[in-house]
């Protein structure tokens, strides 16, 4: 059953998902483009929190998964319908997961970082000497998708993440996750297959940085290695999700949206500031806010409920 708050943060929810996905309908051809950018990180951030939120591992590997779905996307676009491409490059994504999961999740602190940063590089060398030994630099992914249609598709896929996320928060599975994150030798000694619960987790996570890949693959037109596995792209995850608060669902989200526009015009105006803007914007994070924007949130509802007692 749905408590009475729940269900009004459901229909919340659902207006605010109408609203979104009903912007090209009213937007400008800018705020679509902006839209189809804070809707792909809202998809990454929410995505990567599911798992780096309760268990407290932070996972570089983001690019990875992701540039494996545009190549997914461009590798069968003249052989497969794009609809099969997008589950195929989930379920590619769930696979690499899974054997990086079984073989690093054991890890922890800077070698679990470590690995999963190697990760991509790895990737994007393998394809790279793929296309090497078959004459190739890149590929064209030509379809007849608008900005719109995919848009769309992010705003459709970011709806699904929400909702596995609220489904797995909860279930046993979330329940397990949190205690990990607490302790992970006192969830061992509880029964829980620690390990399992983990690599499932980080599954999803892979599989929709994955199926993001292939959605916006069309998007790029021509991919090649160094734009489907750039390292950037992780870290801009990270960041995002950090700073919105990643014990809350809704909280990546608060974090896009601003540092996405904030980047957008840094981009536009001082293109080679880029890197100083997020540098700052990490250590603001972890001195100032290391719960993020949902924390402060919480903080001031808190603060303003204690001033109602007082009075």
């Amino acid at each position: 059953m749905i408590a009475g708050k729940e269900l009004q943060g459901v229909i919340v929810a659902t207006i605010l998902l109408l609203i979104a996905g009903a912007l090209p309908y009213y937007g400008s051809d800018y705020l679509l483009s902006l839209g189809i950018t804070i809707a792909m990180f809202t998809v990454l951030a929410t995505s990567w929190a599911l798992f780096s939120g309760p268990t407290h591992y932070i996972s570089l590997a983001t690019a990875a998964f992701f540039g494996l779905g545009t190549y997914t996307a461009g590798l069968g676009i003249e052989t497969l319908p794009f609809w099969v491409l997008i589950g195929l490059a989930g379920v590619l994504g769930a696979g690499l997961a899974a054997l990086v999961g079984l073989a690093t999740l054991r890890l922890s602190g800077v070698y679990f970082v470590i690995f999963t940063l190697g990760l991509a590089e790895l990737v994007r060398q393998v394809i790279t000497w793929g296309q090497n030994m078959t004459g190739q630099k890149g590929l064209y992914v030509l379809t007849d998708f608008t900005e719109a249609n995919l848009y769309q598709m992010l705003v459709a896929l970011g709806a699904a993440v929400f909702l596995v996320g609220w489904l797995i928060n909860r279930s046993r599975l979330g329940f397990a996750l949190r205690i990990i994150g607490d302790d992970e030798t006192v969830a061992a000694h509880s029964g829980i297959n620690t390990a399992l619960a983990k690599v499932l987790l980080f599954m999803v996570s892979g599989a929709v940085a994955a199926m993001t890949g292939a959605i916006l693959a069309p998007r790029y037109v021509y991919i090649e290695p160094a734009l489907a596995f750039t390292p950037l792209l992780s870290f801009q995850v990270v960041i995002m999700a950090l700073l919105g608060g990643v014990h809350r669902l809704w909280g990546p989200i608060v974090g896009v949206i601003p540092f996405t526009i904030i980047l957008e015009t840094i981009s536009a105006n001082f293109p080679n500031q880029v890197t100083l803007f997020i540098g700052i914007v990490f250590l603001v994070i972890v001195y100032f806010i290391p719960r993020g924007f949902a924390g402060l949130i919480e903080q001031m509802r808190d603060w303003s409920r204690s001033r109602e007692g007082l009075t």
